[in-house]
C-alpha cells in the first residue's frame, strides 16, 4: 500500500459509516457494526449448561420462532392452526431490514395462505414494472417480463403480519436474543436474554449469568431458527454481502444511467473483477421518486471476514455515480449477509429433531438469484404445515423440497464466488453476457423461469449446452472453480432431477 492510501481508505470508511448513521440512526449503525464484527468471530461462550426437559414435560409454547424478520409471516398461520406461538428478536419483531420484490406467484401465495386477503396484498404493491433488465459491462442488455416485477412495501407487510399475530395471541418478545437451547424427548429448553441495542442475534447484553443479565427460561415443543446468517447453524458454503437502501434524487429517463419508474434492473455490472470480486448492482423503483439500489457480490462463506459490509458501503457510495446519474440521497439503509447453498456440499442442518431451520438459515432458496423472499413466500403455507406436523411428530417428512433447477445453478454461483482477476478480470462479464444472451434467445418463458426458480431440468441443460457452444472457455472456467468431487455432485444432481422430470 502506497503512502496515504491507508489514510484515504480510513476516511472513506468513516464517511460511509456516517452516511449510514445519518440515514438510519444510531441503532441501525450499531446493527451494521455488530453484523460486521460477527464475521469470523468466535461464537458467544454459553453459560451454565441448560437442563433438557424431561420426557412428558409440558412446554410453555408449542412453537418458538427465533428471529422476527420475514419468517414472522409463519406465526399467524401457526396460531391459526391452534398452536401456542412465541416470536423473539434481538430488535423489534417485524422490523423490516430489507426491501423486497416479487412476482405474481408470490403475491398469490400471500393470499392463498390465508395470511392476507387479496385486497390487502394489492395495497402492499408500491410499483409495477413492464419489464426487468439484466445488463453486463462490455456486453448487452437483456430484457425479461414476468420476473420480480412488483415492488412490495416490506414494512407494511411485516406490520400486517405482526398485527395479525398479536390478534391471534402470539407472544412477541421484542429485544430478546436466543442464547442457547437444550433438547429433550418432547420439548426444547431455551435461555433467552435481553439483547443490547443493535447486537447480533445470539449476542446478549452481557454473558449469561452475569450481574443484571440473568437469562429468561422458556420451553417449546419446537424451536424454529429464523435467524438467517446469524444462526450458528447457517453453514451454507456461499454468502452474499449486500448493502444499499432506498434512495431519492436519482435521474429518471431512458438510458443505462437513468431510472425508469416502470422498469426494474435485476442485475447489472459497471466494471470487471476488482479485488477478487465481481460486484453486481440492482435497482428497483418503488414509491414515486424512490428507488431501492443494492450492491453485492458472491463469495465463499470462509472468504468474507469482519468489516465486509462497511467496506462494501464505502464502495457503494464511491461508485454509485458511475452506475446512476443524479443527486442521490440515502433515506433508508438496508444491508445484510445472505447465505447461499450450492448443493455441492452438505446442507445446513439443525442440531436436533425438535429444531427446524427456515429462511436464510436453511438457505434453500436459489444459490444463483438469492431470492429468499420469493422462495419463502411461495412455500409459506407448505412450511407452516410442515412445522405444525413437526410439533406432534418431529420426524415427519417435509412436504417442501428444492426447486429442481437448484441442482444446477449452484455450480454457476460457485463460479461467481471466485472469479479470475488480473489479465482475466473480464472473463466473468464475458461469461455472464454469453449466458444471458442464450437465455434471451431461448425466449421469455425460459428466461423468466430461471429467475423465478421454475426452469425445468431439460431447459437448464439446454441452456448450459448452448452457453458452452458459444463460449467453449466455460469448460476451463468450471474445472478451475470446482473440485472433481463437486463436479461429480453437480452432474449427479442434474441427472437425478432430469430423470425425476420425465
Amino acid at each position: 500500500m502506497r503512502a496515504g492510501e491507508g489514510g484515504a481508505e480510513a476516511r472513506e470508511l468513516a464517511e460511509a459509516r456516517e452516511r449510514v448513521r445519518a440515514a438510519g440512526g444510531d441503532a441501525l449503525l450499531a446493527r451494521l457494526t455488530h453484523l460486521d464484527g460477527a464475521r469470523g468471530a468466535p461464537a458467544p461462550r454459553p453459560g451454565p449448561a441448560l437442563r433438557a426437559p424431561d420426557r412428558g414435560a409440558r412446554a410453555d409454547y408449542d412453537v418458538v420462532i427465533a428471529g422476527g424478520g420475514l419468517l414472522l409471516l409463519l406465526a399467524p398461520l401457526l396460531a391459526s392452526a391452534g398452536l401456542r406461538v412465541a416470536v423473539l428478536d434481538r430488535a423489534r419483531v417485524g422490523a423490516a431490514h430489507r426491501e423486497w420484490n416479487a412476482g405474481t406467484a408470490e403475491l398469490e401465495a400471500l393470499s392463498a395462505s390465508g395470511l392476507l386477503a387479496k385486497d390487502e396484498v394489492e395495497r402492499l404493491v408500491v410499483a409495477r414494472y413492464v419489464e426487468g433488465l439484466c445488463r453486463w459491462h462490455g456486453g448487452g442488455t437483456y430484457p425479461v417480463r414476468g420476473a420480480l416485477d412488483h415492488a412490495i412495501d416490506a414494512a407494511g407487510l411485516l406490520a400486517a403480519a405482526r398485527a395479525r399475530a398479536e390478534a391471534l395471541g402470539v407472544a412477541l418478545l421484542d429485544g430478546h436474543a436466543l442464547v442457547e437451547h437444550a433438547e429433550g424427548p418432547d420439548a426444547v429448553a431455551l435461555a433467552v436474554a435481553e439483547a443490547a441495542p443493535g447486537a447480533a442475534e445470539g449476542a446478549p447484553s452481557a454473558a449469561p449469568g452475569a450481574a443484571g443479565a440473568r437469562p429468561r427460561a422458556l420451553s417449546a415443543r419446537l424451536l424454529v431458527d429464523a435467524r438467517g446468517a446469524a444462526s450458528p447453524y447457517a453453514t451454507a458454503d456461499l454468502v452474499c454481502p449486500t448493502v444499499g437502501g432506498v434512495l431519492t434524487g436519482l435521474a429518471e429517463g431512458d438510458g443505462p444511467r437513468r431510472i425508469r419508474p416502470d422498469v426494474g434492473e435485476i442485475l447489472a455490472t459497471t466494471e470487471d473483477v476488482e479485488e477478487g470480486r465481481q460486484h453486481v448492482w440492482e435497482a428497483f423503483p418503488g414509491r414515486p421518486g424512490e428507488t431501492t439500489v443494492y450492491l453485492f457480490y458472491y463469495a465463499r462463506a470462509g472468504d468474507v471476514g469482519p468489516g465486509a459490509l462497511l467496506s462494501l458501503y464505502a464502495r457503494f457510495f464511491r461508485l454509485l455515480p458511475r452506475y446512476k446519474e443524479g443527486d442521490a440521497r440515502l433515506v433508508r439503509p438496508t444491508f445484510g449477509f445472505i447465505p447461499g447453498w450450492t448443493r455441492l456440499t452438505a446442507a445446513p442442518r439443525a442440531p436436533g429433531r425438535r429444531v427446524r431451520l427456515v429462511g436464510d438459515a436453511a438457505a434453500r432458496h436459489s444459490p444463483l438469484t438469492f431470492c429468499g423472499f420469493g422462495a419463502s413466500v411461495r412455500e409459506l403455507a407448505t412450511t407452516a404445515a410442515d412445522l405444525a406436523r413437526a410439533v406432534e411428530d418431529p420426524g415427519a417428512p417435509r412436504a417442501a423440497r428444492d426447486a429442481p433447477v437448484h441442482s444446477g445453478t449452484g455450480a454457476l454461483a460457485a463460479l461467481m464466488a471466485r472469479p479470475a482477476g488480473g489479465a482475466r478480470a473480464g472473463e466473468m462479464n464475458a461469461l455472464l453476457d454469453t449466458a444471458f444472451a442464450v437465455l434471451h434467445a431461448m425466449g421469455n418463458d425460459a428466461y423468466a423461469a430461471l429467475l423465478r426458480d421454475e426452469m425445468q431440468p431439460a431447459d437448464f441443460i439446454r441452456f448450459l449446452r448452448e452457453t458452452a457452444a458459444r463460449r467453449p472457455e466455460v469448460y476451463r472456467e468450471v474445472v478451475r472453480a470446482l473440485s472433481l468431487r463437486a463436479l461429480g455432485r453437480w452432474g449427479a444432481g442434474l441427472a437425478r432431477e432430469l430423470l425425476r422430470s420425465r
